[in-house]
């Protein structure tokens, strides 16, 4: 995908601009991104440390010999019957840490283990990776770009196979199923499946369930999975029959929020302006409370990853940044109506990796 070392250098040129002096990450998805491992994660500290000129990993002795296959990096051993202590401090002295003034601890490393780091760093003022590995993830690189649209079009195929399999008393889960099962056929792991019918559709996260599809329902498909380390996110809708009452005036005011979101999205446009634009057509139609959710999140090694389209955010959007467009409408106890698009910023404007339409699919009943 990538060339490790080259993700290496430019986290440390960002360090140097920023004057953070050491990285802390933990197992997961920063680890994984920068240097393609992905050791055990549990309750012993297994953290890779990154000063601006060396790195090495606190090691629980008992994934060593395992990790070691991933990774030629130098390992700071420690055994159950000993702690972390000791590893830990002789890690930091060859770092030369006692004149770091500046720390960056991975957000979803457990809180033990971040203790176990700001305690041996007393002096130094802590942040979270935002600006420095979390700003590099934001802008996709052309491999990433690649596997992204590859992962598009395999929830494009899955979207059609769970269309496909819609008809009147076919359950929620029946078709989710069909989505993931096809996802498998492709080699991809299916990451989630929301299939909302007729009134379980006002619910924007419904738990798919045993309820069965009717004619005259709405049905929201919101379904993902992974593949080369990436994933997908799709929403479309589909009816049955005519649909519910006003169904077409929902649609229509969806589908030019999102395009009033899109036509808002560009490099050096702060990410509110974006979810602004797609609130504003909602409110403006009269159903601005009943769009419940931002307007959009990132995409990559996660499902939901920066940047974060959200009437507070102030990211500003860069070309290269992958997020969802997915403005929605819930009505209770009615009928739920979103439109997801994944797009990458370019120069230009957004690139849509889909290559479904946004029009509600009608299956004849």
């Amino acid at each position: 995908m990538s060339d490790q070392p080259d993700r290496l250098s430019r986290l440390r040129e960002i360090m140097r601009t920023e004057g953070i002096d050491l990285v802390a990450l933990a197992a997961g998805a920063h680890l994984a991104w920068l240097l393609d491992v992905r050791p055990h994660g549990d309750e012993r500290p297994c953290i890779a440390l990154i000063s601006r000129d060396r790195e090495a990993f606190l090691m629980p002795a008992l994934e060593a010999d395992s990790a070691r296959e991933q990774t030629d990096m130098a390992f700071y051993n420690w055994a159950d019957a000993d702690g972390p202590d000791a590893a830990l401090g002789q890690l930091l002295g060859d770092f030369g840490a006692g004149a770091f003034s500046a720390l960056v601890l991975d957000e979803c490393m457990r809180a033990d283990h971040a203790a176990l780091i700001t305690d041996a760093l007393p002096g130094a003022a802590r942040h979270f990776t935002a600006a420095t590995i979390g700003a590099l993830r934001m802008r996709k690189e052309d491999g990433e770009y690649r596997t992204l649209k590859t992962n598009a079009t395999q929830a494009d195929t899955a979207m059609k196979a769970a269309w496909a399999a819609m008809r009147p008393g076919v359950t929620e889960l029946e078709v989710a199923q069909v989505a993931r099962d096809t996802f498998a056929g492709m080699g991809a792991r299916p990451l989630f499946s929301i299939v909302g019918a007729g009134r379980n559709g006002a619910f924007p996260h419904h738990h798919t369930g045993q309820s069965k599809l009717q004619a005259g329902d709405a049905v929201v498909v919101d379904i993902g999975a992974g593949f080369e380390g990436y994933s997908s996110d799709i929403t479309r809708m589909v009816l049955l029959g005519d649909g519910p009452e006003g169904y077409a005036e929902i649609h229509d005011i969806v589908n030019r929020a999102v395009e009033a979101a899109m036509a808002a999205a560009r490099p050096g446009v702060k990410a509110h302006v974006v979810d602004d634009a797609a609130r504003n057509v909602i409110a403006e139609a009269g159903y601005g409370e009943y769009f419940v959710h931002r307007t959009g999140h990132g995409l990559g090694t996660e499902v939901h990853e920066p940047p974060y389209i959200t009437g507070s955010s102030q990211t500003v959007l860069d070309e290269g940044m992958v997020f969802s467009i997915e403005p929605g409408i819930y009505l209770p106890d009615r009928f739920g109506l979103r439109l997801e698009e994944i797009v990458i910023l370019r120069a230009d404007g957004p690139e849509i990796l889909s290559d479904l339409p946004r029009d509600a699919v009608r299956i004849d009943v």
